[in-house]
């Protein structure tokens, strides 16, 4: 018996499920490894934090065949970067700054350049047909090109429109294109919903990665997602000597780290020991993860648990913390006194040094 669908009308520019698995497409290229890959990537963070001298890190690493971040592959090939609130005075400043002695012919630095209701677009086209290696546009910022609302479409419509345009040209041409933007004042529990503007911008991104200074440890944190991007949270330090950011490692795992001596050293300074909800108030965090951190030190014999829930240090043999004894401690536990501080609580932590006041 004959297919009837055989005789039916075929819908142009389409393709069929089957034809679609017998593509051969090229792999995605990260243009910086785990941080820019081909697409569109809107990359914001609050005024004067350091998106710029991170940008041009970027493009300096792409245009020589650097290390991005002086540890970080990159996709060797031509950079153009519009750096629409510089000069060039500042610009070549900022380089002498980044110690770079190696300026490639491959990095085309532009101050003016057209906005997306006049010639952005074909301008960025041309300069792609006539590069040798074409890889990645980086646009300083993104409200120098936008354009303007229509009448007849919202702040939503109009974010999507441009940031399309600009999506769309980056897919066909298998290059990044990045969009430096800034983030609202308001604070948000994720740090993807401080973007400024509408979802309309960060919804036709292929990726979003947002500069933030967290307020509870100070550090400077780098946070990544997107379509084709594995999430990204890194801590960042800047080199003020050298105009470059760091990488420090995995944001997670430090604040882990960080909050693992935290106890310790609370705890070791306590003459007596202390439940969960004590430290918790003392460090600043919350219960929970005081007591998740508590068991991963139990698991690791650096700290113990006595009755009531109450934990110490494990004192080290011949430890001056080794004269109060459990029977001491539990006495006053049991009258209800609460902990001794030996010395007031303060870590010192190098990570947590933040190089301000950098564009």
């Amino acid at each position: 018996m004959p297919d009837p669908w055989d005789n039916a009308p075929r819908q142009t520019g389409g393709i069929s499920a089957n034809g679609l698995m017998l593509k051969q497409f090229e792999p995605l290229k990260h243009v910086v490894a785990r941080y820019l890959v081909e697409g569109l990537t809107v990359f914001a963070g609050a005024p004067k934090l350091g998106k710029s001298w991170l940008a041009l890190d970027w493009a300096h690493a792409v245009s020589t065949g650097a290390l991005a971040f002086g540890t970080v592959a990159c996709e060797h090939g031509d950079v153009l970067y519009l750096a629409l609130e510089d000069n060039q005075r500042r610009l070549q400043s900022r380089l002498r700054h980044m110690r770079v002695t190696d300026a490639s012919e491959r990095l085309t630095f532009h101050t003016e350049w057209p906005d997306m209701e006049g010639d952005c677009i074909p301008r960025i086209q041309s300069w792609i047909d006539g590069a040798i290696a074409p890889r990645l546009v980086i646009v300083d910022v993104f409200a120098k090109v936008r354009g303007f609302n229509t009448g007849r479409e919202t702040q939503y419509e109009a974010d999507y429109r441009f940031a399309s345009k600009l999506q769309r040209l980056a897919i066909e041409n298998n290059i990044a294109i990045v969009l430096i933007h800034h983030t609202r004042k308001q604070e948000a529990d994720d740090p993807f919903d401080t973007v400024s503007g509408t979802t309309g911008l960060t919804g036709a991104a292929d990726s979003v990665l947002v500069l933030r200074r967290d307020v509870g440890s100070q550090r400077t944190i780098l946070y990544g997602r997107g379509r084709d991007l594995e999430e990204v949270e890194t801590a960042l330090k800047f080199d003020s000597e050298h105009g470059r950011w760091r990488i420090l490692g995995d944001a997670g795992e430090i604040a882990k780290t960080h909050e693992r001596r935290a106890i310790t050293e609370l705890l070791g300074r306590s003459v007596d020991p202390m439940s969960p909800t004590e430290i918790a108030d003392a460090l600043g965090k919350t219960r929970s993860n005081v007591s998740h951190l508590l068991s991963r030190l139990m698991a690791e014999t650096l700290v113990q648990k006595h009755e009531k829930g109450r934990y110490s240090l494990i004192p080290p043999i011949h430890s001056v913390h080794s004269v109060h004894s459990d029977s001491e401690r539990s006495e006053r536990s049991d009258r209800g006194v609460a902990p001794r501080i030996t010395q007031p609580f303060q870590i010192e932590d190098p990570a947590d040094t933040y190089f301000g006041g950098h564009a």
